[in-house]
């Protein structure tokens, strides 16, 4: 088997490549630019791929409110062209999404499970779910993927660090820090998003799944067991969406549910505070 990882340089695509089966292919920007679809149907079939796997995105949030034909270009035409060149070339196509999709309905409080009807509130959660529906209308047979708050030990390449990075950074300035409360998710682990992928790989699933760590906190309590577990104690305020004032609106909450993985005979991730856990132990161990 031969599989192929779009944003393999990335945070979640570091935790992938090592654990996939078979031959893993990294590839970069400079093999598939997404920005660049006329030449990415040829490119598929020259790799000569049984599974392309993509974990690259325009993933700027606020930045897309502002430049949203950049962010069409990669996660629509761009995703696009990816489904249409593997469906051509018979390549399995494992697609990322976001918890971002949702986040219009503003009285929900349990998990959306992937049959709940979408509803973005900014311009990149508009181009994520579109990208969803292109690449399962031209890859019938492709792994659609929707994850949450992903932060990793590599970081990531183009945003420049996750939000548990950051906090820790800030902290260790001695600055004070205002975080949001009133946003609902689930931070998840890039470890265990990609276990869950290579199991769904593994199983030859088929559609949309969710994949996070399980249960949810808001952004501000996420923070504060950042920084119980980093045995930290830094000047941190609890404020509102409309107090941060970004410029993109984020869904107030976009819990997702797991459910979907048990019955495809995928495990469900664990608990979010145990996956943050490892991962503050982890990154001490890498020092």
């Amino acid at each position: 088997m031969r599989i192929g990882v779009l944003g393999a340089a990335g945070q979640l695509g570091r935790d992938l490549c090592p654990i996939l089966p078979g031959e893993v292919v990294p590839l970069s920007r400079a093999e598939i630019d997404l920005s660049q679809t006329a030449t990415i149907a040829a490119t598929l079939t020259a790799l000569n791929l049984d599974i392309l796997v993509n974990c690259a995105a325009y993933n700027f949030v606020d930045k897309a409110e502002v430049e949203p034909d950049a962010a069409f270009a990669v996660n629509v035409w761009g995703v696009r062209s990816l489904a249409q060149g593997c469906s051509a070339a018979r390549i399995k196509f494992v697609h990322f999404s976001t918890d971002y999709v949702f986040g219009l309905d503003a009285t929900r409080s349990t998990p959306f499970a992937e049959d709940d009807a979408p509803g973005p509130v900014s311009v990149y959660g508009l181009s994520k779910l579109t990208g969803e529906y292109v690449a399962r209308t031209h890859a019938p047979d492709s792994i659609v993927i929707r994850t949450c708050g992903l932060y990793g030990i590599h970081g990531t390449g183009g945003k420049g660090g996750n939000f548990v990075e950051t906090m820790l950074r800030v902290a260790g300035q001695g600055k004070p820090l205002r975080v949001v409360a009133d946003q609902h998710c689930t931070p998840s682990y890039t470890v265990d998003v990609a276990q869950a992928t290579v199991g769904l790989i593994r199983t030859r699933a088929t559609g949309l799944f969710h994949v996070t760590n399980a249960g949810s906190c808001t952004w501000h309590e996420l923070a504060t067991e950042i920084f119980r577990l980093a045995n930290l104690k830094p000047d941190l305020t609890p404020i509102t969406s409309a107090q941060f004032g970004a410029p993109a609106r984020r869904p107030p909450y976009s819990v997702l549910s797991n459910a979907k993985l048990a019955t495809v005979g995928v495990q469900c991730p664990r608990p979010w505070s145990e996956a943050l856990a490892d991962y503050m132990t982890e990154r001490q161990g890498r020092r």
